[in-house]
This record gives C-alpha cells, sequence and structure tokens, in this order.
C-alpha cells in the first residue's frame, strides 16, 4: 500500500510538472511573441465589421503582417467599435496610413487591410488621449468609394438636368418664341414697306419717261421753229398760227409734266417720311431683339458653363470609379486566394505566433 501511494504522489507530481512546463512554455511563447509585435486601436464607424472574429488577419499590401487581438464597443460613440490589432514590428505603419475592411465574397469572413498611400508619413508613434496605443484612421474600401462615386455621379447629372430645365422654363421658352413671333411680324412689314418702294421707283420712272418724252415733243417743237424761220417771208400769218399752237401744246405739255412731276415728288417725299419712320421701327425693333438675344445668349453660356463643369466632374468621378472597380476586380482574379486565403509564402514575418 505504501508503494502504490507512493507511486500516486509521484505520477501527480509529474503531472503538475508537465503542466507547469507546458505553461510556462505557452507563456514565454506569447512573452516572445508580444515582444515581436506591436499593438495598435482602430475605431470603425462606418464600415461593418460583419464576419470579422478575434483571429482574424491582418494584411498590408496582400501579406499577413499581424492578427486581431479584441474588439469592444465604444462608450464615447454608439456605432463605434474599437478594435485591438497586433502587427509584426517591422511592419511600417505610418501615420498616413488607414484600415479598412475586406471580405471573401464566397464565405463572408472578414479581415482588416493596411493602406499607405504614397508618399508615406514618418512612422506612426503618437497615442490618441486616453488611449494607451497608437490609433490607426479608418479608411473607406473600394466597393464604398464605388457606391459614393456613383452616388455623387447621380447627384451631378441631377444637378445638370436641373440646370437644363431652368434654363428652358417656360419664361425663356415664351421669350424665344417672342422673338420668333417679332421677327416674323418684322420681316412681313418690311416686305410690305419693300414692296410700296418698288410701285414709287416705278412711278418716278414713269414720271421721267413722260419727262424725256416731252423733252423730246419741245425739241421737235424747236426743230420746227427752226424751220418755220425760214418761212417767214413767205407766210408770217401761219407761223403766227402754227406758233400760238405750239406754244399752246408746248404749255399743256410743260404743264402736264409739271403736275405729274409734282404727284411724283409728293409721293416719293412720302415714301421716304414712311421709310424713315420704318428704318426707325427697325431699328429700334432690331436693337431690342439684339438685347434680347444678348440676354438669353448669356443665360445659355452661363448654363452651358456650368454644364460643362459639372459633366467635367461627373466624368472625373466616371474615371476614379471605373479605377476603383478595376481594383476590385483585380483582387478578385484568383479565386483560390478569394476562397482558401494567400499561399504559406506570401505570409509575413512573425506570423508564426498568430493563432
Amino acid at each position: 500500500m505504501e508503494a502504490e501511494a507512493r507511486y500516486a504522489w509521484v505520477g501527480a507530481a509529474v503531472l503538475v510538472l508537465v503542466g507547469l512546463l507546458a505553461g510556462a512554455l505557452v507563456w514565454l511563447q506569447d512573452l516572445r511573441g508580444r515582444e515581436q509585435t506591436t499593438v495598435y486601436v482602430i475605431h470603425f464607424e462606418h464600415q461593418a465589421l460583419d464576419g470579422l472574429e478575434v483571429g482574424a488577419p491582418v494584411n498590408l499590401r496582400g501579406i499577413k503582417v499581424g492578427r486581431v487581438d479584441e474588439y469592444s464597443l465604444s462608450d464615447g460613440a454608439v456605432n463605434r467599435v474599437r478594435v485591438l490589432i497586433r502587427v509584426d514590428r517591422r511592419t511600417p505603419v505610418r501615420a498616413n496610413t488607414d484600415a479598412v475592411i475586406t471580405r471573401n465574397i464566397v464565405t463572408g469572413i472578414a479581415a482588416i487591410t493596411l493602406r499607405t498611400p504614397d508618399p508615406p508619413g514618418p512612422p506612426l508613434t503618437e497615442r490618441a488621449p486616453g488611449e494607451r496605443h497608437p490609433v490607426i484612421a479608418e479608411g473607406r474600401s473600394n466597393l464604398e468609394e464605388l457606391a459614393g462615386r456613383a452616388q455623387r455621379i447621380g447627384e451631378q447629372a441631377a444637378q445638370a438636368l436641373a440646370q437644363l430645365n431652368l434654363l428652358l422654363n417656360a419664361e425663356n421658352r415664351k421669350a424665344l418664341i417672342d422673338t420668333i413671333h417679332e421677327l416674323r411680324t418684322l420681316s412681313a412689314g418690311i416686305n410690305q414697306r419693300l414692296g410700296r418702294v418698288d410701285r414709287a421707283l416705278e412711278r418716278g420712272s414713269a414720271a421721267a419717261t413722260a419727262v424725256g418724252e416731252a423733252a423730246t415733243r419741245i425739241a421737235a417743237a424747236a426743230g420746227g421753229l427752226a424751220s418755220s424761220g425760214e418761212r417767214v417771208a413767205a407766210s408770217t400769218q401761219a407761223l403766227g398760227e402754227q406758233l400760238g399752237a405750239a406754244g399752246e401744246r408746248t404749255a399743256q405739255t410743260v404743264e402736264r409734266v409739271g403736275t405729274r412731276a409734282d404727284h411724283a415728288l409728293a409721293e416719293a417725299g412720302q415714301l421716304l417720311a414712311e421709310a424713315r419712320g420704318t428704318l426707325g421701327r427697325l431699328a429700334a425693333s432690331v436693337e431690342a431683339v439684339e438685347r434680347q438675344a444678348r440676354r438669353t445668349g448669356e443665360r445659355m453660356e452661363s448654363a452651358a458653363a456650368q454644364i460643362d463643369d459639372q459633366l467635367a466632374a461627373a466624368v472625373s468621378e466616371m474615371r476614379l470609379t471605373t479605377e476603383a472597380a478595376s481594383r476590385v476586380l483585380d483582387r478578385l482574379r484568383d479565386p483560390r486566394a478569394a476562397l482558401l486565403g494567400p499561399p504559406p509564402r506570401t505570409l509575413g514575418p512573425g506570423e508564426a505566433g498568430a493563432p
């Protein structure tokens, strides 16, 4: 009995020593891992943490550099989650480094990805007030940027359409229609005035023709007088009668020519007065049309400039959206990495101690 009791005590002591040895080894391994890693804090407020577990990988440029130690809800903000990560001490974490949540599309398992834009900032060593570890800023994932840019493009397109509708509102449309009607009325009036001017010119031409004919008859009468002078000695009485008749005809012709000339001059004066008034009204109408066209052109130029700016901004946003979508598609080109994670050769330093 004494031997059996002694063996039991020896076995129990051996088991205790083995347990203490295993605990010491685990403690030393954890202590060694803690000495080779650096702890950072991330406050996630805008990104969902679905699928993120304790021990989830922390990646930098596709290489695993650490793991998630713990996470908890923040006391200061309802929608903020405080995540504690542990990464390899040699990992280049900079002041402008940010963190985003990435997920496997098939399994839904989430991981934390660290991103450092160019040019990199100084090493992140400062601690925020109330924190024992440096704080890495929260970034925006590619899908969120894609959705945000699409939303901004939609808003800018809606603004462009609103500006276009404002340019083509009822007031501007009425102004354009009124301008077209005024131009049509002005054109019809000008056509009528031009017809009257043509008729006046025709009358003036007829009066000039009549004056020419009268001059021709006067010349003929003068020729007759010259020929009659040669026959003065033979027939004074006949010459006197002919002279009297020629004088009467000449007086009548001159009177008729003068009457026609007076009528033609009166009509020409009236037409000139009407033409002067028409030209005045035409000048006023043209000036009004020019002012209205100038205002309409300025409105259209302003609206066109705004639409060009908005379309340029929309094209720039679309270009950035396309680049973000290309980055997302590049990450999905390797199905094996998307399903099973990165191969062992891509694991970073310090991963041996990560669970």
